[in-house]
């Protein structure tokens, strides 16, 4: 096959927080993209404003650059395992990749999922140990534990032929000599010429067949608010020019005639209109209004669709619909289940990794995705457009084979104080985790890997943290499905429920205290059924915050003392979801995430909880 040896198509992998935005940022910087005096945000790809504030990646995103003749597309990928979907789309883009390895922490539970990923797809992979100068950093340590994890993916022995690089992205330098000591400085003149050499020595060139017809590959979707909805596409065979007619292979099987209105390359980080494009590259084609990923576009005398891309499949769900407290529709604008429902279907066309099924409940829908942050993600950003939402407990997606109930397991990686090793322990075998591996690193710090069921991990961050005084980092990926581990009792806490509608009182709160932990302060409105606290005890109280402290005509020494409130916890949305229990559902709006009771009668849950325990007996 005819090969384009000037260009080359790469994704860069890694771990969350192992420097893959940095990387592409230095690249940015060194390839000329910005004027010498541009004023340029650091990971300038992070566009979104939750990406940025989370410090995430949760979208891939596409760069493109120039060195010298060579041309260099560059896709950067997310990190986290729940946005996994957007991982694969990425690997049917490219020929390769880069994976980045931090210097102190090493292969992690996510490193390993989208190294797998990589394999999968039969793509080349270039090794980059990063953040070597850092003062922690164990760069021999980590070489023998990344070949550790090429052996253990099985790995083809091509693969252990490509060098190992070394390098700060931060500072914006590679080298292909490994530092000496455990703390590596900027070389005089380094640079990233040493990567743009490896990608084109090592990885693979688009390959082709002379004379082929078109077909090219939907692999993502974007929008312009001049042309519409864009697809995102990988050019396998042929050439597709602007003003062409096309075959439109739909997933169904089915094939409708379109044009190509518009043909967008990219340069830099912009796309720029192109009169044709060839072989590996990725393109935008405006003026097919349905299309969705996974598709193909060919040519219309001998149209053949492409594989449609592989998924796997959703692990955990939870219900999402329409905002039913008694609070419904102060701050959002958009309220109905028909808005919920047209929201949701234009999220099934661009991500591939969710799906959306109906309840028993017209106004009330079921959302399934990879993940608690995943699911999170999507409630927040519909939140931020003016949405008011009624979110259920995020529940795992079981299945049977061969009569046998099977649960998603998750590999759970902890990092905690060696003092901290025994609570640690007691608190995963609650959830029946099993532990795969115990390293001691000599700093006082212990990692631990365990296989863990994913219902196990729903709540766990919360209880982890307090446990270990906020020291605790934790990482956990998808391994593989297992028979049903038996029953687990995740939450040992009750909650503190009002019973009547009113705004909440210092005097109030301050008794409220003494018997657990509060979510909400004085001066806020509260309604029957809202959770306002989780009690120190196993069941559910209800309790008045809005109690006022009554005058009377008798004076005494401590009548007009100020009431002195500990903090509060104020929720975020994520650890609302955690918090929830069985009986409980997250409301939230564009301002505010309360945690509230499913039924918000008293009496009626109150006879709910008689009517299980006679079932019981």
């Amino acid at each position: 096959m005819a090969t384009r040896a000037e260009l080359r198509d790469v994704a860069i992998i890694a771990h969350v927080d192992h420097g893959k935005t940095t990387r592409v940022d230095a690249m940015l910087r060194q390839a000329g993209t910005f004027h010498a005096r541009e004023e340029v945000p650091d990971r300038v790809l992070d566009s979104m404003d939750l990406e940025r504030e989370k410090g995430i990646t949760i979208l891939a995103k596409q760069a493109a650059f120039h060195f010298g003749e060579r041309r260099l597309n560059v896709v950067d990928t997310p990190g986290h395992a729940d946005f996994g979907g957007e991982v694969e789309r990425a690997l049917a883009m490219v020929d390769g990749a880069m994976l980045l390895v931090d210097a102190a922490e090493g292969p992690r539970p996510q490193t390993r999922f989208v190294l797998r990923k990589a394999f999968e797809a039969g793509l080349p992979v270039i090794p980059i140990v990063n953040k070597v100068d850092r003062p922690d950093a164990r760069i021999a340590e980590v070489i023998d534990e990344t070949l550790e994890l090429f052996f253990d993916l099985d790995a083809p022995e091509s693969q252990l032929d490509i060098p190992c690089l070394f390098g700060s992205a931060r500072d914006g330098w590679l080298s292909t000599v490994q530092p000496e000591g455990s703390v590596a400085e900027k070389p005089v003149g380094g640079d990233l010429a040493p990567l743009v050499d490896a990608l084109f020595a090592w990885l693979p060139a688009p390959a082709y067949t002379d004379g082929a017809p078109l077909q090219a590959l939907v692999t993502n979707l974007d929008a312009s608010p001049y042309l519409g909805r864009l697809a995102i596409c990988r050019v396998v065979e042929g050439t597709i020019r602007k003003g062409q007619q096309l075959a439109w292979c739909r997933r169904d099987g089915s094939i409708e005639r379109a044009r190509c209105v518009e043909l967008l390359v990219a340069e830099g980080l912009d796309r720029i209109p192109t009169e044709a494009a060839g072989p590996g590259e990725l393109i935008a084609v405006g003026g097919i209004d349905e299309i969705t990923v996974g598709e193909t576009l060919a040519d219309p005398e001998a149209p053949v669709a492409l594989p449609l891309l592989h998924i796997d499949e959703p692990s955990l769900s939870m219900t999402l619909g329409v905002n039913t407290s008694p609070l419904a529709g102060r701050e959002g604008s958009k309220l109905t289940a028909r808005m919920v429902r047209d929201r949701l279907d234009v999220e099934l066309l661009g991500n591939v990794a969710i799906r959306v099924l109906p309840t028993e409940r017209p106004d009330t829908f079921e959302v399934q995705g990879r993940g608690e942050l995943q699911l999170a993600v999507l409630v927040e950003i519909m939140r931020r457009e003016g949405f008011e939402l009624t979110v259920g407990k995020p529940e795992v997606l079981t299945r049977t084979v061969d009569g046998v109930l099977q649960e998603p397991m998750e590999r759970l990686s902890v990092e905690v104080p060696e003092e901290h090793l025994g609570t640690m322990t007691q608190l995963l075998a609650k959830r029946k985790a099993r532990v795969e591996k115990i390293v001691h690193h000599g700093t006082g710090w212990v990692s631990l890997e365990h296989l863990v069921p994913a219902r196990g991990l729903i709540g766990i961050r919360g209880e982890l943290l307090t446990q270990t005084r906020g020291t605790a980092q934790i990482h956990h990926t998808f391994e593989r499905y297992e028979p049903w581990q038996g029953v687990i009792r995740t939450r040992v806490s009750g909650s503190m429920v009002a019973d009547r509608s009113g705004m909440t009182t210092p005097y109030s709160l301050a008794s409220l205290a003494e018997r657990g932990t509060l979510f909400l302060g004085p001066g806020e409105e509260v309604y029957e059924g809202m959770v306002v606290g989780e009690s120190s005890r196993p069941e559910d109280m209800d309790v008045n915050p809005t109690r006022e402290k009554k005058l009377t005509n008798m004076r005494s020494s401590s009548a007009d003392l100020l009431v002195r409130l500990p903090p509060w916890r104020q929720l975020t949305l994520e650890q609302a979801l955690e918090q929830a229990d069985e009986t409980e559902c997250v409301e939230v709006t564009p301002e505010t995430v309360r945690l509230r009771k499913v039924v918000l009668d008293q009496s009626e849950r109150a006879r709910g909880r008689k009517r299980e325990a006679r079932a019981a007996e």
